[in-house]
């Protein structure tokens, strides 16, 4: 099965779901999605109820492998919040007419999400076009996805010859060990285990430079975002209180970092070399231009488009700009909430 008949396949499983009712949520009791492996500073306030506290619900925290399963868990109205969802799943899924609004900017991490080629292919930036015929493990509908093929437009190299076989990136890693792969794309931890075993094309400074951001949103279902407005904005500052205490400096890492890697399932260590690549941009960086502004609107048009052009969805949208609701984000930084 190729890639494009694998990445249809869930348009149309996520086109079906959205048209049926989301569920409401249950008022005293919420559902937020995230990711194991992913150290992020909201975690600190996951672990120690910071989150129930100020928001006066019960949370239950359910770990994903992949952004596109978060879409399909607020489709069926299972989930209400999905923390640091990629923006191609979340392009992916409004194509397909999933009434998802993304509502802050969770991450930005650019060396944090690459592909990566077996070392024995001796095959770098110069030489590219040997990438043609090779087998390829990408997480369909991700960020890696999408970097993976806009890499390969950059290149010039022909995806339609390589076989492409969809894997979360803990089974790429796995599969790339033991020499099943000749490229693998990934993220977070997994993507470290990738690099023992091969080169990225691209650093996240030379992936920047030709145009190819990676950041995460949290996202949520329209209804749930228009029936608890408040309780949303909540969480907003929540985390962003929990994000300004890490960009506060070593100190305040030092304290968190420990706590991160726990509920992340990781080794300080690892935990420590992942974040030292992220970067959370401030409630006021994100409601300006770059980001919610318009220039994250503006990215999500570019990933539609590269989808588009490579077969991977039908069609993208006239415009991204309702895809986001920066409502919730702005009474979390009015304090209205």
């Amino acid at each position: 099965m190729t890639f494009r008949s694998t990445l249809l396949g869930t348009v149309a499983a996520l086109t079906a779901m959205s048209g049926a009712q989301v569920a409401q949520a249950q008022m005293d009791q919420i559902t937020v999605a995230y990711f194991m492996d992913w150290p992020l500073p909201f975690l600190v306030s996951k672990n120690d109820g910071t989150y129930e506290e100020e928001l006066g619900v019960s949370i239950n925290w359910v770990a994903f492998d992949t952004g596109t399963a978060m879409s399909a868990a607020m489709a069926s109205g299972d989930v209400q919040i999905a923390v640091s969802q990629g923006v191609p799943p979340f392009v992916v899924a409004t194509s397909a007419g999933q009434d998802l609004k993304a509502v802050d900017v969770a991450v930005s991490y650019s060396d944090n999400d690459n592909c990566v080629v077996a070392s024995n292919l001796e095959i770098d930036k110069t030489n590219t076009a040997d990438l043609e015929g090779r087998r390829v493990a990408v997480p369909i509908g991700t960020a890696a996805h999408y970097g993976f093929l806009a890499q390969m437009q950059h290149f010039g190299v022909d995806v339609s010859t390589m076989e492409i076989v969809d894997m979360a990136p803990p089974e790429g890693a796995a599969a790339f060990a033991q020499g099943a792969l000749d490229m693998v794309c990934g993220y977070g931890g997994s993507l470290d285990t990738m690099k023992e075993y091969g080169n990225v094309l691209l650093t996240g400074d030379e992936k920047e430079e030709v145009g190819i951001l990676v950041f995460d949103v949290t996202s949520a279902p329209a209804q749930f975002v228009a029936e608890a407005p408040d309780l949303l904005a909540d969480f907003l500052r929540v985390t962003a209180e929990a994000n300004e205490r890490w960009n506060s400096g070593e100190e305040a890492q030092a304290e968190m970092l420990p706590i991160m890697a726990q509920e992340a399932g990781l080794t300080e260590e690892a935990a420590m070399q992942q974040a030292e690549t992220f970067r959370f941009p401030t409630v006021e960086e994100q409601l300006g231009e770059r980001w919610l502004g318009g220039g994250a609107q503006d990215f999500m048009q570019g990933v539609a488009g590269v989808f588009t052009e490579a077969g991977s969805i039908p069609s993208s949208l006239e415009t991204y700009e309702d895809t986001v609701d920066t409502g919730p984000l702005q009474r979390a930084q009015d304090g209205s909430s």
